[in-house]
């Protein structure tokens, strides 16, 4: 079993919860991109922010099979770790996740069904938010493109693609074993002990 550490604070008035369990991710950074995301919703898309700070009673950080997710049952926005941690992806592609996923949480308070008959049209409507976003932030042409993508090229299915929650875990799982046996990493850590 991989250890892990667990950090909760509040940023922009908001609950975070860092569930880490790869120790070649720094929470802190993970932290700071946050910070920085939330800003960027607060500024690009204010009309966004205000719904997501009334509809996430948090933002939880953990590994997952996708980039964000939102769990209904708790009002919680999720990010993944990994995708947050990583710095090939933009700040605006990570905003772009929780606006998504804030789409969901509007939706779901306005009273839409979680049984999501309409799951693919859902998805669409929070693709639509994404690509707001991205025309309202200078470095976000890879959100409007992928978004765009998706809106113009999945059929229904693949709009709304239903995660096997077994296999998903073992594949995660599977990647943080590679990660932690990568001797790119052991380097890393060496380098980050020394200072």
């Amino acid at each position: 079993m991989l250890k892990h550490s667990t950090t909760s604070t509040t940023i922009r008035g908001i609950p975070i919860i860092v569930i880490n369990t790869r120790p070649d991710i720094d929470t802190s950074a993970v932290l700071s991109r946050l910070e920085r995301v939330l800003v960027l919703l607060e500024r690009a898309v204010p009309h966004y922010y205000r719904h997501l700070q009334r509809d996430f009673a948090m933002i939880r950080v953990q590994r997952y099979a996708c980039r964000g997710a939102y769990f209904p049952e708790e009002r919680a926005c999720m990010v993944e770790l990994t995708f947050a941690a990583n710095s090939d992806f933009s700040d605006a592609q990570v905003a772009a996740s929780v606006v998504h996923e804030a789409m969901h949480a509007r939706l779901h308070q306005l009273g839409f069904p979680l049984e999501m008959s309409d799951r693919a049209r859902q998805e669409r409507f929070c693709r639509r938010a994404e690509i707001e976003l991205g025309m309202a932030v200078p470095d976000g042409a890879p959100v409007i493109e992928r978004a765009l993508y998706i809106l113009e090229n999945a059929d229904d299915v693949d709009v709304a693609p239903v995660i096997d929650e077994r296999l998903a875990a073992e594949r995660v799982a599977q990647a943080d074993m590679a990660a932690l046996t990568d001797p790119a990493w052991l380097r890393r850590a060496a380098e980050h002990r020394r200072g």
